[in-house]
């Protein structure tokens, strides 16, 4: 007997099942189903064919791998969360009763949920969790500058703020940061842990306000805190015993004190002060300094390979990048946001201090005559010391991106800045903005500052000079090449043909006519005709791409025809963002043009006023 296949009970009608099926399976409800996702790290799939995933069914729905639940059947944390619905159950009747000592004897015993095992299950090795930290560090730093609610607990703030102070002293330590960017969004950096490349945001800090429950929902965030700070126990202790760091760190300034809990400024300058200090080791200085010299030392053993001389270079300037504010001492004005400062000037080397009076943790004052920078943000200073420069902060962010130290003159105080760039732009973005490029490339530099400020009448002018001294080389070029070979043309003898000589005393009498008209149309084609402009066909040229495009899309696979299909839209929308871009630079530099015109001309009135 054949044996018979029902419908949906193989291939993807038997793969995947719904969220409500499969809280019925776990026997869990909607708000335990969500924070054990989210603790294992399962997330909903997306079937290739959703129809036949859903058996039949045509409205969209949350699916979930059915691997994925029967993986959750056996996990200790559902027996947790069944026996917390059984307490919460007993201490409602407690409650209800007015029992007050029944009560509390319930809630000492409340089951707590243990996530050790699902850290090492989640990550195997080290480097796994680093390559996580991203997510991790994002998170906790935002919940470090929230209050304590309802939802998001003290405990979890004050976890979360400890875990992230004890990361910066890390990356503080190791000398790990690379890049900083200033953003709507926040503080962004990335450091190099392990061999990976570690970014988070650090948000700006502002007075903090209550969301709605329809645009944040808190506790799912907070069960996303409620793994990340167990993460970053792990991953900071792991990370301190590689620089043999003393932990947990002590400092001289209580970072959770009674005080800061009430208020946000004491809360901030407390963390501040706390990253001004160093911390306690194990080990002797420098001994990361001599590994990186033998490094540096069996790179030199090999130049001659390029890849060689490319590690080499890349290692050198990493050196320097790490000991760039080194000698150097810093002065921060009290309008100007310390936290981000700090941490830059200490990765790179720097001493920082600020106002003692204001704030704690300062180490020097601002009469101290070895200070070497004060960074100020405000239009003008009354008191001013002739052996410091007074500069804006952009200059630290600017100069750690460009890995020296840059000319403090353009960041002086009441400067108009200069673009601060992203680093995180890559080499083959589409849409590069014009002062990268002319960072990139000189003679676009060079370019630029000629026609900065420029009209537009005046930039065609320029333009139509450039093209008439092209002509004019063009032009004295031919007239040198007619003198070399004057001769040439006055005996109507071809320039390049040799052999003609020799030919003509070979010929005949009556072959004589026909060697002149020879050397009549050479005469000719070695006349100087102006060049024409060959112009191409827009029409064309697009008609032939789309031709290609189509002819490409034929070739690809019928199982490669949906991820071609996703790359072509991607780059369809990438090309959009960077022409819309492109648009908006050149309204911009349209204004920025009219307006110094306009500038220009009412200074140009009120000099023929006077």
């Amino acid at each position: 007997m054949v044996k018979r296949n029902h419908k949906y009970q193989s291939g993807e009608g038997a793969q995947y099942m719904t969220r409500k099926a499969a809280m019925r399976k776990l026997q869990l409800s909607m708000q335990d189903f969500r924070r054990l996702c989210i603790l294992k790290g399962i997330y909903p799939r997306e079937p290739k064919h959703r129809v036949i995933a859903q058996r039949g069914s045509t409205d969209i729905k949350i699916l979930y791998h059915k691997k994925d639940i029967t993986f959750l059947l056996h996990e200790p944390i559902v027996w947790t969360l069944r026996d917390r619905k059984i307490f919460n159950r007993r201490i409602a009747h407690a409650r209800a009763k007015g029992n007050s000592k029944l009560k509390q004897v319930r809630m000492a015993n409340y089951p707590e949920i243990k996530l050790d095992h699902i850290i090492k299950e989640r990550y195997p090795t080290f480097i796994d969790a680093i390559k996580d930290l991203d997510d991790c560090m994002t998170l906790l730093f935002l919940f470090s500058t929230f209050p304590a609610t309802k939802v998001v607990t003290r405990d979890i703030t004050s976890l979360a703020r400890r875990f992230t102070i004890e990361f910066m002293h890390y990356v503080i330590a190791s000398k790990a940061l690379r890049k900083v960017f200033v953003s709507i969004k926040g503080y962004y950096f990335q450091a190099e842990i392990k061999g990976e490349l570690v970014t988070w945001i650090v948000p700006h800090y502002y007075p903090f306000q209550p969301q709605r429950k329809e645009y944040v929902d808190f506790k799912i965030m907070k069960s996303f805190a409620d793994f990340y700070t167990i993460m970053a126990g792990f991953v900071n202790f792991r990370l301190y015993n590689s620089l043999n760091l003393v932990y947990p760190p002590q400092f001289t300034v209580s970072i959770d004190s009674e005080e800061s809990r009430t208020s946000e400024e004491i809360f901030v300058s407390e963390r501040i002060a706390a990253l001004n200090t160093d911390l306690l080791r194990s080990d002797k200085p420098g001994v990361e300094e001599e590994e990186e010299d033998v490094d540096l030392q069996l790179l030199d053993n090999d130049k001659d390979s390029d890849q060689i001389r490319k590690l080499r270079e890349e290692a050198l300037g990493l050196k320097k990048l790490k000991t760039l504010f080194k000698g150097l001492k810093f002065y921060i004005n009290r309008e100007v946001p310390r936290e981000p400062l700090v941490f830059i000037i200490r990765c790179f080397g720097g001493r920082v201090s600020w106002d003692k009076n204001l704030f704690v943790g300062a180490t020097f004052d601002e009469s101290d005559e070895s200070i070497t920078h004060q960074i100020v943000d405000r239009p003008s200073l009354s008191k001013q010391y002739i052996s410091r420069d007074y500069v804006q902060p952009q200059w630290i962010f600017d100069s750690v991106n460009q890995r020296k130290l840059l000319p403090a003159n353009k960041y002086f105080i009441g400067a108009v800045l200069p673009p601060h760039l992203s680093p995180f732009n890559r080499d083959d973005a589409v849409y590069v903005p014009p002062e990268e490029a002319a960072m990139r490339d000189g003679k676009e530099l060079e370019r630029q500052e000629r026609t900065e400020g420029v009209s537009d009448d005046e930039e065609e002018d320029l333009e139509m000079e450039e093209a008439r001294k092209q002509v004019q080389l063009d032009y004295a070029l031919v007239q040198a090449f007619k003198e070399e070979n004057a001769e040439a043309f006055n005996s109507g003898e071809p320039v390049e043909d040799k052999n003609q000589e020799n030919e003509e005393q070979s010929a005949s009498d009556g072959e004589e006519e026909k060697a002149s008209s020879k050397v009549e149309e050479k005469k000719k084609k070695m006349a100087v005709v102006g060049g024409k402009i060959y112009k191409e066909n827009l029409r064309e040229q697009k008609q032939l791409t789309k031709q290609e495009e189509a002819l490409r899309a034929k070739m690809v696979k019928s199982r490669h025809k949906k991820l071609y299909r996703k790359m072509m839209d991607n780059q369809k929308k990438s090309m959009k963002e960077a022409n819309l871009l492109k648009e908006k630079r050149q309204k911009i530099d349209k204004q920025k043009r009219l307006e110094h015109v306009e500038k220009s001309k009412a200074e140009r009135k009120r000099i023929l006023a006077k």
